[in-house]
């Protein structure tokens, strides 16, 4: 009884090394703007993976950065020219695309894939260093342009939205209806993030979609996510 009993242990002990080990392998490699930065200093021959479209990346990536598209059809094709021994750093705009595409890197024998969590709009919120390929960047809308939008008579709901962002398209219909049809008290303003990320940072917009309502230029609501028009309808009752 004495012998089955310690095997029993055993095994229970391996079986949760091995749950432990598994999860702080993950975290280990899913990290932090800081983290990131900071990983990718140490390992300075490593490629930097973006995995957002084109255009997503001519508008500012992350130094030395590769950009291949994760929706795109080469996707596999660009992937397999990287050395799957060695480690890799791989980065979207929120990090859904990037995990996605880490987890299938991982499946196809990758050994160490790098996450940037909260993709680069994380990384826009520390400050740390991006760059662009074009040679003059529009800074896209300044703060007092911001301020003077939600100096409204009106409610004033704000949309901050990417072309990409699918929930974005989703909410798009509803939103152009709120702005047709309640025109006379509400003004919708659409804000691509992508074009205007000097002032995303500003107001700290580090997910999407996110809907912002201004009464008097004062915030009184705000949305990240996914939302349905009843319940944006409720808000500017």
């Amino acid at each position: 009884m004495t012998k089955y009993f310690l095997a029993f242990i055993t095994s229970a002990l391996l079986f949760f090394n091995s749950c432990s080990n598994g999860q702080s392998q993950s975290s280990n490699t899913n990290l932090s703007a800081k983290e990131f930065d900071k990983k990718i200093n140490q390992l300075p021959g490593a490629p930097v993976i973006d995995v957002r479209t084109p255009g997503e990346f001519s508008k500012g990536h992350l130094q030395n950065a590769l950009n291949i598209d994760w929706n795109g059809d080469n996707f596999e094709t660009e992937i397999s020219k990287i050395d799957k021994s060695k480690p890799v750093f791989v980065y979207c705009l929120s990090g859904a695309r990037s995990a996605s595409a880490a987890d299938q890197m991982r499946s196809n024998g990758f050994k160490e894939v790098y996450e940037l969590r909260g993709g680069i709009l994380k990384w826009r919120a520390a400050n740390l260093a991006e760059t662009t390929d074009t040679k003059t960047k529009s800074p896209g809308m300044s703060r007092l342009q911001f301020d003077a939008l939600i100096n409204s008579d009106k409610l004033v709901l704000v949309d901050f939205y990417a072309d990409w962002c699918e929930p974005c398209k989703k909410m798009k219909p509803y939103l152009d209806e709120i702005s047709n049809s309640m025109s006379d008290r509400i003004s919708v303003i659409r804000i691509n993030t992508d074009d205007n990320q000097q002032l995303c940072r500003e107001l700290n917009i580090e997910a999407l979609p996110v809907l912002q309502l201004y009464k008097n230029k004062n915030l009184t609501w705000s949305n990240t996510g996914y939302i349905s028009k009843e319940d944006v309808l409720k808000k500017l009752q």
